[in-house]
C-alpha cells in the first residue's frame, strides 16, 4: 500500500509550492465570515445564559439565588481543559528542533476554527430545537466544543512539521464534522459511557490522524532527518506541556460529569492513574537504554497514558486500586509503543507518526473502551445501588484530497522547519557545525587563558 500511496503522490504532481500568501488568507477569511452567518443564524444564548430566559428559570424552579447557574459548577473545569487545548497541547509540540512556531502556532489555529465549527456541528446533532430551528448554547457547549478540537489536535501531532496550514484548516473541517458523527453514534444512539473521551476523543483523534499521516506518505522525508529531532531547550518547552496536561487531566475527564459523586470519582480516579503511568514509564525508559539513561520522548508522553485510558472508566466505581493498575499498564504498554511500535509502523506499513499519537492517544484511548467495557459489565446494584445503576472512513478519502498539489505543503527536504510558513528571526539561525565548532573552540582557549591569569594574580 505504501507504493500505492507513493505513485499516487507521484500523479497528483511531486512539485510542492509552500506560497500560501492567498489560500490561507482566503480560507481564513471565507470560513470565518460564514461562522458569523451561521452563528447568527442558529446559535443562540441557553436557559442558563440569555437574561430573559434566566429569571423565568428561576422563577419556574424556584431558584433564589444565581450561585445556581451551571456556569459556577462548570467554569472552572472549563478553565482546566482550555489550558489543556491551547497551552497543554500547543507546547507539547514544541520538540522538533525548528518547529517551535508551527507547533505552537498551527495548534493555536486549530483550535480557535475548532471550537467555532464544533459548537455549530454538536449542535446540530444534540441541542437543536426542532420548532424553533436554533441551537442553544452555554458553558458545557464550550467544554464539549474543547473536546471537539481535542481530536483535531491529536491528528495534528501525527501530521506535525509535514503539513500546510491549509491543510490542517481542511483536516479540522472534516475533523470535527466526522466527531460530531461519531459522538452521536457512540453517546446518542449506542448509549454508551464516555466522560473523559477515552473512545470518542483519543482513539477517534490518533486513528484519524494516522489514516491521514498513512495516505500521505513521504517517501524521501529521510531528506529531512536533520530536522527531525530535538534540542535541549526545545524539549524543556514540550515538558511544559506535558505538565500542563498532567496537571489537569483529572478536570478533562470530569468537566462533564453528573455533578456530586461522579465528578468526585472521576477525578480521584484519573489522578491516580496518572500518577501510576509516570513511574510505570520511567521504570521503561531506563530499563530499555544499556546505562538505564532515561529518553525524553518518553516522560513527554507516556507519563499521560493513564488519562487518556481512565478516559472511559473514569466515573465508574473502578476502585482507588484499580485506577492505579490502570496506570500502571498503559505506562508500559505506550513507552513499549515507542521503543517497537512506531519504528514498525514506519519501516513496514509506511506510516509516518511525528508525535507518536498511536502509543499517547490510539490504542490507550482503545484500551480504555475495553476498560469501561468491562467495568460497566461488572456493575452491580450492591455497587452502585438501583438509582445508580439507571443513571443515563472518510479518513482515507479525506486523506487523498490533501495529496492534491493546491495546498501548499512543503517538499520532503524542507519538513520540520518553521522558515516554510513563519518568519524567524535572525538570531534563531544555526551555525555551520564547522563554524559553531571552531567558535566553540576559541571560547574554551578565552576562557581558560582568563583563568589562568585570574589564577597567577591572585
Amino acid at each position: 500500500m505504501g507504493n500505492c500511496c507513493e505513485r499516487a503522490g507521484n500523479f497528483f504532481g511531486p512539485q510542492k509550492n509552500t506560497n500560501v500568501r492567498v489560500s490561507l488568507p482566503a480560507v481564513c477569511f471565507v470560513w470565518q465570515i460564514a461562522m458569523i452567518i451561521l452563528f447568527g443564524v442558529f446559535i443562540r444564548y441557553d436557559d442558563e445564559s440569555d437574561v430573559r430566559l434566566w429569571i423565568q428559570h428561576k422563577l419556574d424552579h424556584n431558584i433564589t439565588s444565581d450561585i445556581e447557574n451551571d456556569f459556577y459548577f462548570r467554569y472552572p473545569s472549563f478553565q482546566d481543559v482550555h489550558v489543556m487545548i491551547f497551552v497543554g497541547f500547543g507546547f507539547l509540540m514544541t520538540f522538533l528542533k525548528r518547529y517551535s512556531f508551527g507547533g505552537v502556532g498551527f495548534n493555536f489555529l486549530i483550535a480557535a476554527f475548532g471550537l467555532q465549527w464544533a459548537l455549530l456541528m454538536q449542535g446540530w446533532f444534540h441541542s437543536l430545537d426542532l420548532t424553533t430551528g436554533k441551537i442553544s448554547i452555554g458553558v458545557e457547549s464550550l467544554i464539549n466544543a474543547d473536546f471537539c478540537c481535542a481530536g483535531s489536535l491529536i491528528a495534528f501531532g501525527a501530521l506535525l512539521g509535514k503539513v500546510s496550514p491549509v491543510q490542517l484548516l481542511v483536516v479540522t473541517l472534516f475533523g470535527v464534522t466526522l466527531f460530531a458523527v461519531e459522538e452521536y453514534i457512540i453517546l446518542s444512539l449506542l448509549h454508551c459511557r464516555d466522560a473523559g473521551g477515552s473512545m470518542v476523543i483519543h482513539a477517534f483523534g490518533g486513528y484519524y490522524g494516522l489514516a491521514i499521516s498513512w495516505v500521505l506518505y513521504r517517501p524521501n522525508l529521510h531528506l529531512s532527518k536533520r530536522l527531525n529531532g530535538s534540542v535541549y531547550h526545545s524539549d524543556v518547552f514540550a515538558m511544559i506541556g506535558t505538565l500542563f496536561l498532567w496537571m489537569f487531566w483529572p478536570s478533562f475527564n470530569s468537566a462533564i460529569t453528573d455533578h456530586g459523586d461522579g465528578q468526585h470519582r472521576a477525578a480521584i480516579n484519573t489522578y491516580l492513574a496518572l500518577a501510576s503511568s509516570v513511574l510505570t514509564t520511567v521504570a521503561i525508559s531506563s530499563m530499555s537504554q544499556k546505562k538505564g539513561k532515561l529518553d525524553m520522548v518518553h516522560i513527554q508522553n507516556a507519563t499521560l497514558a493513564g488519562g487518556v485510558a481512565m478516559g472511559t472508566a473514569a466515573e465508574f466505581m473502578i476502585t482507588p486500586y484499580g485506577s492505579l493498575i490502570v496506570g500502571f499498564c498503559t505506562g508500559i504498554i505506550s513507552t513499549f509503543g515507542y521503543l517497537f511500535v512506531t519504528p514498525f509502523l514506519e519501516r513496514v506499513l509506511k506510516l509516518q507518526d511525528t508525535c507518536g499519537v498511536h502509543n499517547l492517544h490510539a490504542v490507550p484511548g482503545m484500551l480504555g473502551g475495553f476498560i469501561g467495557a468491562i467495568v460497566a459489565a461488572a456493575a452491580t446494584e450492591e455497587v452502585y445501588s438501583r438509582e445508580g445503576l439507571n443513571i443515563p472512513v472518510c479518513c482515507l478519502f479525506k486523506g487523498f484530497i490533501l495529496r492534491f498539489p493546491i495546498w501548499g505543503d512543503p517538499a520532503d527536504d524542507n519538513c520540520y522547519d518553521d522558515e516554510v510558513y513563519w518568519e524567524v528571526p535572525e538570531d534563531e539561525e544555526t551555525l555551520p557545525p564547522v563554524l559553531e565548532y571552531n567558535n566553540h573552540m576559541i571560547h574554551k582557549h578565552q576562557d581558560i587563558s582568563e583563568s589562568n591569569f585570574s589564577v597567577e594574580q591572585s
